[in-house]
């Protein structure tokens, strides 16, 4: 193993000794095994190339507080998975193998995953992309799916610290379009629009729906959480955001551990200003405070850098961290040992 400084880690690629890869051809899935070969041979007109059939997961794999070595669930990775491939014409790989391939890359790895101390875990990205050459616009007829794992430390840099958001002019998602699936496009449509931001001085951008754009919907790379001046935990209702594991298990910890009350609905942007804090959430920032959201000449702000992360926030952070990594008991199924 070469050798890591853990507690340094940035969210960066580390290319870690073993990955799981399974083809498709013919119809069929092969049995898929570990491979050491991190690069790919890929027929320049392959359909990913071309026509960007390719979609992906995200999950973590821990420490626990007693060294037990676990992922945070991913069956509900492997069910949004299937989501994606039906809607991009991709063979579903099966749910209960995706679990596996999991697990097998994630011990195969496992001294890659830092201590509990630091804080760090290990990312498992599995994707699958089209591989069979296309010319003509239809879908391929064979696929890889594969699974490799990296070292990570904290998604924004400077650890928690309240985030400035601005609304973007631009949408991330076409009405009734892939917004709802994890769709590599969908995050090349964003990288512009990120870009600018970071350049204007802001962490991320907000998007509005893409029909009327007047109700939140979510950023580039996290669904957005919202608290109400009396604790209700709220998050935007849409058939175009991304069903996050991650705001799905705080919401349930808000309610279930919490006693908190909850909601879903549809959240107008002119709202804004009624909510006593705000935090993005999803697997690789679990959940960030965000300090401020500035839509044009006006900007909500709902935390500074004396309290970089507002009470209910940090409450959910906790529990949920506390969850992940076995100092509080989990719901059955959240947590799978490798």
């Amino acid at each position: 193993m070469q050798p890591l400084d853990f507690n340094k880690l940035g969210f960066n690629y580390v290319k870690t000794p073993a990955r799981f890869v399974a083809e498709y051809k013919n119809g069929a899935w092969s049995e898929g095994a570990l491979t050491e070969e991190e690069n790919l041979v890929v027929n320049e007109s392959a359909c990913v190339f071309q026509y960007a059939q390719t979609c992906f997961e995200g999950l973590k794999a821990y420490t626990t507080a007693d060294g037990r070595k676990v992922c945070f669930r991913p069956d509900l990775n492997a069910a949004r998975m299937a989501d994606s491939c039906r809607r991009l014409m991709m063979p579903v790989f099966p749910e209960d193998r995706f679990v596996e391939a999991v697990k097998m890359t994630v011990a195969a790895n496992r001294d890659y995953i830092p201590p509990y101390e630091t804080g760090a875990s290990l990312y498992v990205r599995p994707f699958m992309i089209g591989t069979s050459p296309i010319l003509a616009v239809m879908p391929a007829s064979e696929f890889q799916f594969r699974v490799f794992t990296s070292p990570v430390g904290p998604y924004f840099k400077g650890g928690v610290r309240p985030l400035k958001l601005r609304v973007s002019g631009l949408d991330r998602a076409a009405p009734r379009g892939t917004g709802n699936i994890k769709a590599g496009l969908n995050y090349a449509m964003s990288l512009y629009v990120t870009m600018d931001a970071h350049e204007c001085g802001y962490d991320e951008n907000v998007y509005l729906d893409p029909g009327s754009r007047t109700y939140i919907e979510e950023t580039g790379g996290a669904n957005v959480l919202f608290v109400t001046k009396d604790g209700k935990v709220v998050t935007p209702r849409s058939d175009s955001i991304l069903p996050s594991i991650t705001r799905r298990s705080l919401m349930y910890v808000a309610k279930e551990y919490l006693g908190l009350e909850t909601e879903e609905r549809r959240i107008a942007l002119d709202e804004l200003g009624d909510f006593a804090e705000c935090g993005l959430c999803g697997t690789a920032a679990v959940i960030s405070p965000v300090g401020s959201i500035t839509d044009g000449e006006r900007t909500f702000t709902f935390t500074d850098e004396a309290n970089p992360m507002g009470k209910t926030i940090q409450k959910l952070y906790d529990t949920l961290r506390g969850i992940q990594l076995g100092a509080i008991e989990a719901p059955a199924g959240w947590i799978v040992e490798v």
